[in-house]
């Protein structure tokens, strides 16, 4: 039986495109684990620079290795770094947002200026100076991506809790005796999960471009690990004379980033009742008495 949300989730022109491409990019991702066209760490010189066909279908780099089995061993290390840095993100997030909501005032206080402090520093500039001194890592990228928008999520989702506080059925849930980690997860979670879901997309985005990003200048992956953002370091360099070969793993980061944005959007317009009463009100023809 296929869930509701999921429903109508495939009806948004966007759910379906973002889902359509993140479900690709994993069956890529667990397919390379067993098989890939090529080895893609393996170089032939005598193969250098073939073009688009076959057995080459996105052709070969400046070493003669298989541009798609690259991609797709690559894909491996995206979806690695944008589920931890989500699960971080959230486990952060959830925490912060819970701490600056449902506690004492004290507590809410620090609570938001430890958030307005985090969040002024960029994502990105504190990777590449914990690579600096740890050294380049994907454990870095996650935990930097993950850390920094689980600041952003608590941010966003802490209005939203208190909001959802002070409604009648949470007052009706607590006077029914439930604790208040009962109350966070069976009513205020489920509650502020659409604007949720929007923020974790985002980061998880986010992680794919930054991890590509640290890699492209040198503080992501290690150069044996498969990388779009070393595959394009490695390429750029030939833009002039071969730009195909610089288009693949380009195309492949804008398309996985743009697409776990739009999964996000058509996830909260699934989720989000009060969305889908507005779109039906929006599209319910006027009775003229």
């Amino acid at each position: 039986m296929i869930p509701r949300w999921l429903r109508r989730l495939w009806r948004t022109a966007t759910g379906r495109f973002g889902l359509i491409v993140v479900a690709v990019v994993v069956l890529a991702a667990l397919v390379s684990l067993f098989w890939t066209p090529f080895d893609p760490r393996t170089s032939d010189i005598g193969d250098r620079w073939l073009p688009p066909g076959f057995p080459h279908l996105l052709g070969t780099d400046d070493t003669g290795r298989d541009i798609l089995s690259l991609l797709m061993a690559g894909a491996r290390t995206t979806v690695f770094v944008s589920v931890g840095a989500g699960v971080i993100a959230t486990i952060v997030g959830i925490a912060l947002a819970a701490l600056g909501a449902l506690t004492t005032r004290v507590v809410r206080e620090t609570v938001a200026v430890l958030v307005d402090i985090l969040i002024a520093f960029p994502v990105l500039l504190i990777a590449m100076m914990i690579s600096s001194v740890w050294g380049g890592s994907l454990w870095v990228v996650i935990w930097a991506v993950g850390i920094g928008f689980g600041v952003n999520i608590a941010r966003v989702t802490r209005p939203e809790l208190r909001r959802v506080q002070q409604s009648d059925f949470i007052l009706a849930a607590r006077a029914s005796g439930l604790t208040p980690a009962q109350t966070l997860v069976r009513h205020l979670l489920p509650n502020v999960a659409p604007v949720f879901i929007v923020q974790l997309s985002w980061s998880m985005a986010v992680a794919v471009l930054a991890e590509a990003g640290l890699s492209y200048l040198g503080f992501g992956a290690s150069v044996v690990e498969p990388s779009w953002g070393l595959l394009l370091a490695d390429l750029q360099r030939y833009i002039g004379v071969h730009p195909l070969t610089v288009i693949w793993p380009g195309l492949t980061i804008t398309l996985t980033v743009l697409a776990l944005n739009l999964l996000g959007d058509g996830l909260r317009e699934a989720t989000d009742p009060t969305l889908r009463h507005r779109a039906a009100e929006i599209h319910t023809p006027a009775v003229v008495a």
